[in-house]
């Protein structure tokens, strides 16, 4: 769904008689990515009401290029193009070059991305746009070859410059041609983005339509274009989606109303597809197999070949998805892929001194100190000569028959052309172990032990010798949520495994909801600012992600701990505070801020959230069109996290209008998903908890003492492994999860903890389930029975029953 956004009056286009002395203002700008470009000839402007008041006066083209830290074409088009002289003067002369972070403002991104897609049949970054003066777009695409490219020698090859020169001659000859069509364009973007106005005809009360058979035809989907040999869902270049295998995970998980219906087998192969897929990706050069973490894609359809940025929301999405997928299978190297990605949270550069993440590292780096060009994936590839030189002639050949090293390097000319790969090899799991052993004449524990130390050398050397790639240094609310919700549930997972990993994981996350609740939150309003750089936020205002994704993240940590403070926070995002008064009673103050600012209507009915707030911050123009989206994209649909966040939130607190509203938003995209119901899996799991009810379990702490039967010599504790004593708080913990099961990961299931202790009823500080108590009614009323005893309390379609611990 769209709207035109309030950006600025209509005026008229002034006339070119005084031509304007542009000059560079990127400096001003707190993005990495933009201030990079702050030594270009090119007069860049910034995306604010000075820049866009230049072209009215001005009457002239804006031309718009949109890009990201990481992204290496970006990189790419800047060297041929940006630092020449030649293009440099046409921009300046002719147009309003303004440079955006796609990552400060995905909603100026997301709308001019649609319309490069709908006309090109494509996307990708750097994206590229002309637009009129009031915004509309007349031409774009992405990267363009600079005057010195060597791809301008092939046949039918358009240059930038050429485009250039092109669209200043028919803004000169043509303007109302131009006007005209940017106009009708963008009617047509409006329609198209249209997204749910007609779906939703006053305020369902049932779930019509929308019904668990959607599963079945998006499963079907995914099998029929599951690459059988190389794992995922499409030809190169591949992209990991976690979202796609989130899905086909929980339909192994759900509950069996689920499976009656899109069947026991086809639920059973769709988790073996997710974690084919998993296991291609672990074993393939898409992952950092000598340092840690995911680069965002492959560019052949084996993952063998990647592009080597890597973005936070990469990390803290296939971490979820790979807790997940080993929770179902148990299989170790999807255990080791746990491990890489939470030791990659955790760590520097991407974990921030000052408790958030970082955003993403880029994919070009100098080979060495001493160079001066940048190439791609320069710090991550390896020729056999440097092998053999930090490892010694028999380890470097087990590792190189182990990672697939070649004399000649191992990456096909067609996928180097730029020449920057010449004897080079990335890495990736080609032999195992054991047939290593075999050939070796080594046994198995010998090769597992040499591969081990290799990696731990080549780190070193790696770290020692070669540049890291660049950071981008902001901290994003949204992808903060991501990795805060991942983390808490690897804490959780890591808890059965190793206690150690598990508190710096929770621990990790913990700073950072509270970095970003001290500096980028403002409680007396409830708005969240998105952006944080260099010691202080930026005035970029939260978006609809931001919130989605730290509500979600905040509600996994509320799982992995019962620490009702995140609970509380959550629900302060969501819609509204529930403040203690006086002596611990709960005071509701109404400062809805998502719900005013991004809840979109169909007469008095909501109808899903906007992407952008209905005001922006003054002197910054909002975008072209309001976006209100369904669908998954490299991160999660934002409307389907909200309406999983509304429904939990409805379960965790009794509050049935979470529930309605839940139910509003997936039916603002009923026309949208009967037809497409893959491209809606984040929508698809909440309508699976409307259908089926979500059931709720919660772990009622009666007492500290355990039945004689369970403690240890009447230590009042329970042993769960040799010299490993368990709380009984960690005893009704361990209870709670195993009673709710597999589908603690989908919507059909949440999970709580409620302390009623006499010596705790009171307690407001040191009971981590107080505010909770104060806030769902059925926990008011309860209290300790005689004798007291722990207990779980099971609801499910209004019925609760009790179930001894």
């Amino acid at each position: 769904m769209a709207t035109t956004a309030a950006m600025h009056p209509q005026t008229h286009l002034g006339s070119a008689d005084h031509e304007p002395k542009l000059v560079n203002r990127l400096r001003d700008s707190r993005s990495p990515y933009v201030r990079a470009h702050m030594n270009n000839p090119v007069a860049w402007q910034l995306w604010d009401a000075e820049a866009i008041e230049l072209a009215r006066r001005y009457n002239r083209l804006i031309f718009l290029s949109i890009g990201y830290s990481a992204c290496h074409w970006c990189h790419v088009m800047e060297k041929e193009s940006f630092m020449s002289q030649e293009v440099a003067s046409l921009l300046n002369e002719s147009f309003i070059p303004i440079k955006v972070d796609r990552e400060e403002r995905p909603d100026i991104d997301d709308v001019y991305m649609n319309y490069v897609q709908a006309t090109t049949g494509s996307g990708g970054w750097p994206l590229s746009v002309f637009l009129t003066p009031n915004l509309e777009p007349v031409f774009g695409g992405t990267y363009w070859p600079g005057p010195n490219s060597s791809t301008l020698s092939r046949q039918d090859t358009v240059g930038f410059v050429d485009i250039l020169e092109k669209l200043r001659d028919v803004w000169k000859t043509q303007q109302q041609r131009c006007l005209d069509s940017a106009k009708e364009i963008t009617r047509q973007l409006r329609e198209f983005a249209e997204e749910g106005t007609h779906s939703q005809q006053g305020d369902r009360q049932t779930d019509e339509d929308l019904d668990i058979e959607l599963l079945e035809e998006a499963y079907q989907h995914f099998a029929s274009r599951y690459d059988t040999v190389n794992g995922g869902f499409s030809r190169a270049p591949k992209f990991p989606t976690p979202a796609n295998l989130s899905f086909l995970l929980r339909l192994k998980t759900y509950p069996s109303a689920v499976s009656d219906i899109v069947g026991q087998e086809e639920c059973d192969k769709a988790a073996a597809m997710a974690v084919s897929t998993l296991i291609s990706m672990a074993r393939g050069g898409i992952r950092d197999h000598i340092g840690h973490g995911f680069a965002r894609y492959s560019v052949t359809a084996d993952w063998s070949l990647p592009h080597f940025e890597k973005m936070l929301y990469d990390q803290a999405q296939l971490l979820d998805v790979y807790v997940d997928a080993f929770k179902i299978t148990h299989n170790p190297e999807l255990l080791g892929a746990v491990y890489d990605l939470a030791t990659y949270l955790t760590t520097a550069p991407i974990q921030s001194p000052v408790g958030a993440f970082h955003s993403s590292e880029d994919a070009d780096s100098l080979p060495t100190p001493n160079d001066t060009e940048k190439r791609e994936g320069a710090f991550y590839v390896w020729t056999l000569k440097e092998l053999t030189q930090v490892l010694g002639q028999r380890d470097a050949g087990v590792c190189a028959r182990h990672w697939g090293v070649l004399p000649d390097g191992n990456i096909a000319p067609e996928h180097d052309p730029h020449d920057e790969f010449m004897n080079q090899n990335v890495l990736s799991i080609k032999v195992t172990p054991s047939k290593l052993a075999r050939e070796f004449g080594l046994s198995e524990e010998e090769v597992v032990k040499i591969i081990k130390s290799a990696k731990q050398k080549l780190r070193e050397y790696r770290e020692t010798t070669r540049v890291r790639p660049d950071l981008d240094d902001k901290v994003i609310v949204a992808w903060n949520g991501l990795a805060i919700g991942a983390l808490a549930k690897c804490s959780a997972l890591f808890e059965e495994i190793e206690s150690s990993k598990a508190v710096q994981c929770r621990e990790a996350a913990a700073r950072a909801i509270n970095f970003i609740k001290e500096n980028l939150f403002e409680k007396a309003t409830g708005q969240l600012w998105r952006i944080y750089r260099d010691g202080s936020r930026g005035e970029t205002p939260g978006f609809a992600d931001d919130y989605a994704y730290l509500i979600h993240g905040l509600l996994d940590m509320y799982e992995a701990t019962y620490d009702d403070s995140y609970l509380q926070f959550a629900e302060q995002l969501q819609s509204m505070f529930h403040d203690r008064g006086s002596f611990g009673r709960t005071i509701l103050t109404h400062a809805e801020y998502l719900n005013d600012n991004f809840l979109a209507y169909v007469g008095s009915t909501p109808a899903g959230y906007y992407s952008t707030p209905s005001t922006m911050t003054p002197g910054m123009p909002g975008p072209l069109l309001r976006l209100k989206t369904g669908t998954e994209s490299a991160t999660p649909s934002i409307n389907g996290v909200i309406a999983r966040n509304l429904l939990r939130l409805s379960a965790l607190l009794e509050e049935e209008e979470y529930r309605t509203l839940a139910r509003q938003t997936c039916h603002s995209f009923s026309v949208e998903i009967l037809q497409h119901p893959f491209l809606f899996v984040g929508l698809l799991d909440v309508i699976v908890g409307l259908q089926t009810t979500t059931r709720s379990v919660t772990g009622v702490f009666c007492t500290a003492n355990l039945p004689q039967s369970v403690t240890s010599e009447g230590s009042g504790r329970l042993i769960n492994k040799p010299d490993e004593p368990v709380s009984v708080r960690d005893m009704i913990i361990k209870k709670i999860r195993s009673e709710a099961g597999s589908t603690m990961v989908t919507s059909a299931t949440v999970t709580s903890l409620v302390d009623i202790r006499p010596s705790h009823l009171g307690d407001f500080v040191g009971n981590q389930s107080f505010w909770l108590r104060t806030r769902n009614p059925l926990f008011k009323e309860l209290k300790p029975s005689e004798p007291a005893k722990n207990y779980l309390m099971v609801c499910e379609s209004g019925r609760c029953t009790m179930v001894d611990v």
